[in-house]
């Protein structure tokens, strides 16, 4: 066991858990894996590959660490060790879940946004996740074509998974003989942990509460009990130092642009507006008071990557997380809104009856307060949902589709908004089930080129609403131009 922080960050053991495709059983070797050695001690840093929301939240139970996205398209390759670093300071062991098959990445883009170049850029060894339920010998040639295909990717061991029988067992280890790399663990077949999915994949960790406690906690015992830890532990350990500074918010802002001009004053709140609490609020270390930007979570809204906030407290502004599905107000002095992705169509009738909340949230759009949402928080502005009243921040209409959307985006902001200037150009990432009527406003928020060219979303007053997911620690100036927005507005 291995115990204590590690004094470097650059020397943090860690590995990355592949597959050779989707389904193979990545998300409960690591899951498991950091469940497994967090109950033996050790201080664990959870990470996945690519834009994957629900799967940090089950690493987050795991570890009781934040989960933490490594995405070379959204953010670019330059990031993901400083962003890795980042996240695993103070850990003794690091693990990253990838995403699809091993060498799968942006489409027609080669091995950007793969497993495989964050395992690269991580110089990390790959334990490599193997469906064994239809197979024999056949394994041994999977293998080995995954082990050569780029010399650069270290494949460091296997774990089989839905191994049928002892007999079974014994013919893929003979079989891998050959490949020289060596089984690391074996799980078996009847060895199914409950993790529910719907439309958009697994049902996020915020909805399951106590069951998905039970269910990480399931995921651990599977794995300390099939695999070989101390032999992972050594793999991990087997990694690269990594060269350069671990990410900070701090730093990322100061080496940002600034905004590009200041934004015209609104006037003062409307009186029935509150603008404050009585009391005075925190300072900022140059002397401006902290401005209070709410940041919607709960069930319905656990879609956000933990940079945003950490972006946005370093940029002057005191973020509060509130529940839409239980608070009846915004936080006390709310300036700005910012509403990430989640599944609102799931509690449209919940967010429907807390019409007290409702009316803030327009209250606070009407007076010009920046309001950022993305997709979830998209919906929740529109008119309605699925037939029920949502804000009516937005003239449109939100229902659910048969159609999934699905990818990464090229972006570029068609018009001045709370986050970019026209013209600025991010990538992002686009995922849900459902369509809103019209799709953009009088002034969209993006132009995209892919899957067609289209532009979408709205900007209308201070409200910036897309379904574009984005990485805000690819682009630190959009947090400093909000909050420079919310101490304005």
């Amino acid at each position: 066991m291995v115990t204590g922080a590690v004094g470097s960050v650059g020397s943090v053991p860690r590995l990355v858990v592949a597959a050779p495709a989707s389904g193979s059983g990545k998300t409960t070797v690591a899951t498991g894996l950091m469940a497994a050695w967090s109950a033996r001690g050790m201080a664990v840093s959870p990470h996945k590959v690519g834009p994957d929301y629900i799967d940090p939240g089950y690493h987050a139970l795991a570890t009781g660490r934040v989960g933490r996205n490594l995405d070379a398209y959204l953010c670019g390759a330059e990031l993901v060790a400083p962003l890795f670093a980042h996240g695993a300071r103070g850990c003794d062991i690091a693990v990253v879940e990838g995403v699809m098959g091993l060498f799968d990445g942006a489409s027609g883009e080669g091995e950007l946004a793969s497993t495989a170049q964050v395992a690269k850029l991580l110089r990390a060894p790959v334990v490599l996740v193997v469906d064994a339920s239809a197979q024999a010998r056949s394994v041994a040639a999977l293998v080995h074509g995954f082990v050569s295909f780029d010399p650069e990717v270290r494949v460091g061991g296997v774990i089989l998974n839905k191994v049928a029988s002892d007999r079974h067992e014994a013919v893929l280890r003979e079989a891998l003989e050959a490949t020289g790399v060596p089984v690391l663990g074996v799980l078996r077949r009847g060895a199914v942990v409950e993790t529910p999915s719907r439309h958009l994949g697994l049902v996020p960790v915020a909805e399951r509460a106590a069951d998905a406690v039970a269910a990480v906690e399931a995921m651990g015992a599977m794995v300390a009990e099939g695999c070989d830890l101390a032999g992972l532990v050594a793999l991990a350990s087997s990694a690269g130092p990594l060269v350069g500074a671990a990410w900070d918010a701090d730093e990322a802002l100061v080496s940002s642009p600034p905004p590009p001009l200041p934004f015209p004053s609104l006037g003062a709140a409307p009186p029935d507006l509150p603008v404050g609490p009585g009391g005075p609020r925190p300072q900022t270390p140059d002397g401006l008071e902290r401005a209070v930007v709410a940041l919607a979570g709960g069930a319905a809204f656990s879609f956000s990557y933990a940079e945003h906030a950490e972006l946005l407290t370093a940029a002057g502004a005191e973020v509060v997380t509130f529940d839409p599905l239980r608070d009846e107000e915004l936080p006390e002095g709310t300036a700005g809104l910012v509403i990430g992705g989640g599944f609102p169509e799931v509690y449209a009738a919940e967010l429907s009856a807390n019409e007290r909340l409702r009316k803030a949230v327009a209250a606070l759009a009407e007076r010009g307060a920046p309001v950022a949402a993305e997709c979830a928080g998209l919906l929740y502005l529109c008119r309605e949902l699925d037939g029920m009243p949502m804000c009516g921040v937005l003239d449109a209409s939100a229902r659910m589709s048969e159609r999934l959307m699905l990818g990464y985006r090229d972006a570029v902001a068609v018009s001045d908004g709370v986050l970019a200037v026209a013209g600025t150009r991010m990538r992002g990432h686009e995922f849900h089930r459902t369509v809103v009527e019209p799709g953009a406003g009088a002034s969209p928020a993006w132009g995209v080129r892919v899957p067609e060219r289209r532009v979408e979303g709205f900007v209308e007053g201070g409200v910036h609403a897309s379904y574009l997911h984005t990485h805000w620690a690819s682009a630190p100036g959009v947090a400093r131009r909000f909050v420079e927005r919310c101490r304005t507005s």
